[in-house]
């Protein structure tokens, strides 16, 4: 054994971190699959319990009058969307202190959530106004009449109103939140890991997520939708696409909420047609489509008309153009406060 110099120090290593805890914790605290999973696992808990509440005290509503078994009403979307929002909303606000981050980081932050929310909803009933006058110009949409008034008119308007806001934070949060922003930090992590020094990890993260929820599996989930058509879950899938486009570009869902509740609600309540190839009942406007269902939509409603393709790709532009780049906070050091 060689003696040490009387100056020269020991070399200090850092050990390497236990295998065990590595295997469950990476670089940004719980690996993603660990976070996806237990995610999975709460929202599986929290919905079994709540159901066996329901049926323990009888909770659930009596249909309503002169609904077909395929119509929408308010009272479905009010309870059903407001139910399922409730129960992921609380296995992510859990699941951020478990991952010790704030519940802001899965598209909720308040900052300009108000100015963005407003802003979505004028422009999601334009989007929807502009593709309905265009239907109606082309003679794919046929006018009625006025279906309602006064006072039955405004509480519809309410009514749709509270029904379509809860849809859209189901909907935007369900496929564009918490699971959006996991699988996301999850593939980023492993593009860094592949190659330390690209620059495109995040936004490559962000993409694939985006695929997989915003762009498959919101689209799926409106194929069973009674008198959807092909050109409907098209549509579908492009409005996925450019709905989470606004994600990546404000960092958080407010816009999105807006824009899609005000599509739906001048969709279903205002102009009276099908929605993704459901009816609402109780609506302002009588409309029918008529001559080419390619172009009218048909049975799928506006959505399914060709016409819904240059609607969706105006929508992103407005995104583009009007709204400033923030940043999508996929790492501790981010957040969409600019």
């Amino acid at each position: 054994m060689e003696p040490i110099e009387p100056n020269q120090a020991p070399a200090i290593t850092t050990p390497e971190p236990p295998t065990l805890r590595r295997l469950f914790l990476g670089d940004d605290g719980l690996r993603a699959g660990w976070s996806f999973a237990l995610y999975l696992l709460l929202v599986a808990l929290i919905a079994f319990s709540l159901k066996a509440a329901i049926l323990h005290f009888h909770l659930l509503p009596t249909p309503t009058k002169n609904a077909a078994p395929h119509d929408m009403t308010p009272r479905s979307a009010i309870i059903g969307d407001g139910i399922n929002f409730a129960v992921m909303a609380l296995a992510a606000w859990l699941m951020s202190f478990i991952e010790r981050r704030p519940f802001s980081r899965y598209g909720f932050s308040l900052r300009r959530a108000l100015p963005d929310f407003l802003i979505g909803i004028l422009w999601g009933f334009a989007m929807l106004s502009a593709l309905a006058g265009t239907l109606l110009l082309t003679h794919h949409l046929a006018f009625d009449g006025i279906l309602l008034h006064g006072h039955a008119a405004a509480i519809y308007a309410a009514k749709w109103a509270l029904g379509f806001l809860l849809v859209g934070l189901f909907e935007e949060f369900g496929f564009r939140g918490y699971f959006q922003y996991t699988i996301a930090r999850g593939v980023s992590g492993i593009a860094r890991t592949m190659s330390p020094n690209f620059r495109h990890a995040h936004a490559v993260g962000f993409w694939v997520s985006a695929f997989i929820f915003s762009m498959v599996l919101f689209t799926l989930t409106h194929v069973g939708n009674s008198g959807e058509t092909l050109e409907g879950i098209l549509a579908v899938a492009g409005a996925g696409a450019v709905l989470v486009f606004s994600l990546y570009r404000t960092g958080t869902l407010w816009w999105a909420i807006g824009w899609h509740a005000a599509w739906d609600w001048a969709q279903t309540f205002f102009y009276g047609t099908p929605d993704s190839g459901l009816h609402g009942v109780g609506h302002l406007l009588g409309t029918h489509p008529t001559g080419s269902t390619f172009l009218s939509g048909g049975s799928a409603g506006p959505e399914g008309s060709l016409f819904v393709l240059p609607t969706l790709a105006l929508t992103a532009l407005v995104i583009h153009l009007t709204l400033p780049r923030r940043t999508y906070p996929l790492t501790p050091d981010q957040s969409p406060t600019r």
